[in-house]
């Protein structure tokens, strides 16, 4: 498994792909993970191998020099380690140029697990044409030399047939959350005074600044409010500016444990999650709202896509637009009214439809059928 992220770094792709690996290891696979040193990092019963890396102010492995940092050296490490039956990559997408170079060289089929889709996401932020195109180019390529094809949502399924991926390579597998982990049971956080919780990126992607400026007009109404703030990304010096006339009253942690989290998601009022409009995600499936629901914590969702409409279906919390007075009205409802948990029957439908172990095991599924079919198919083929 080859990835710039995962566990215990509190990201959506670290959940995903630590699932996967358990997943494959229940089929019996010995699976060695590729990845970076970072903050935290324990032992775990997976042959996890890290690299030192680059990472930008924030902490995350994220821009040219910070991909080069984990790339460059995945190409030996893929070339001059022991041989696979396979190869699992996650994007960006000069991760996937790097294992098809190295699995065509070492005749390995490699499955691309697709939870977003880069070149449609540049299409939205301020990148020169020549960049666009090449990052463009790069997916292309590496979605075209995989065997398969592991993607999240029919969000991402959709946005890869548009880059001219083969429908027949694409396996949607959904995506979820450690309901383990993330359960209304153990250990909260003091809910004394009251507060919001967002855990995770913090990207013009995302648009979190919304829920700093909302925060300003709940702090005026309500001054012993907080507003918590895991994670990090690309927008964090412009939210801290935000923050700052807030005082300690708005926090930023940075990185944790999931299991900080878990913790601190069963204190919250509500949690945060937002998908900006108009920044070539709209398909995209937070994660942190399910991990909210699943602790039994309701959501204040900003946005678009399809979480929008889930929420209100089902009841999770608040639906708004990406607007500062529609989000502070939703954290104010959430205080004005008594601390709301969900219920038993909310928490049945989760497991059942989002679970990450019923993900993992999709994706195993698919990522073994490459290996069966490989193992029936001539060798010159």
């Amino acid at each position: 498994m080859a990835t710039r992220v995962y566990e215990p770094e509190a990201a959506a792709a670290a959940y995903r792909l630590g699932n996967l690996t358990r997943a494959l290891e229940r089929l019996g696979y010995r699976v060695t993970v590729l990845t970076t040193k970072s903050p935290g990092a324990r032992r775990s019963s997976t042959r996890v191998r890290r690299w030192p890396v680059l990472r930008d102010r924030s902490g995350a492995v994220r821009g040219y020099l910070q991909y080069l940092s984990f790339d460059v050296p995945l190409l030996f490490r893929l070339l001059f380690g022991p041989r696979a039956d396979v190869v699992v990559a996650e994007p960006p997408p000069t991760t996937g140029v790097v294992t098809r170079i190295a699995c065509a060289m070492r005749r390995v089929p490699y499955v691309y697990f697709s939870a977003d889709v880069m070149s449609s996401a540049l299409t939205a932020v301020k990148v020169s044409g020549i960049v666009r195109r090449a990052v463009t180019a790069m997916e292309r390529w590496a979605l075209r030399g995989a065997a398969e094809i592991l993607a999240i949502s029919d969000g991402v399924r959709n946005e890869l047939e548009q880059l001219g991926t083969d429908p027949a390579k694409i396996s949607v597998i959904g995506t979820g959350i450690d309901t383990a982990l993330f359960s209304p049971d153990g250990e909260a956080e003091d809910a004394e005074p009251p507060y919001f919780l967002y855990a995770g990126t913090m990207s013009e992607f995302q648009g979190a600044a919304v829920f700093v400026d909302a925060f300003e007009l709940v702090a005026a109404e309500h001054p012993d409010a907080r507003l918590v703030m895991f994670g990090g990304g690309v927008d964090i010096d412009l939210l801290t500016a935000k923050a700052a006339p807030l005082g300690n009253r708005v926090a930023f942690p940075g990185f944790v444990d999931a299991e900080v989290v878990a913790r601190w998601t069963r204190g919250a009022t509500a949690s945060l999650a937002s998908v900006r409009p108009g920044q070539g995600y709209d398909f995209a499936f937070p994660t942190k709202t399910l991990a909210s629901v699943s602790c039994g914590t309701p959501v204040v969702f900003a946005g678009v896509g399809p979480l929008r409409e889930l929420v209100t279906d089902h009841n999770l919390g608040w639906s708004v637009d990406w607007d500062a007075r529609q989000v502070a009205g939703a954290m104010l409802d959430a205080l004005r009214a008594p601390r709301r948990r969900l219920g038993r029957s909310t928490l049945d439908w989760l497991d059942a439809n989002y679970s990450l172990r019923g993900a993992a095991d999709r994706g195993a599924a698919a990522v073994d059928a490459v290996v069966g079919l490989r193992s029936t198919v001539p060798s010159d083929n």
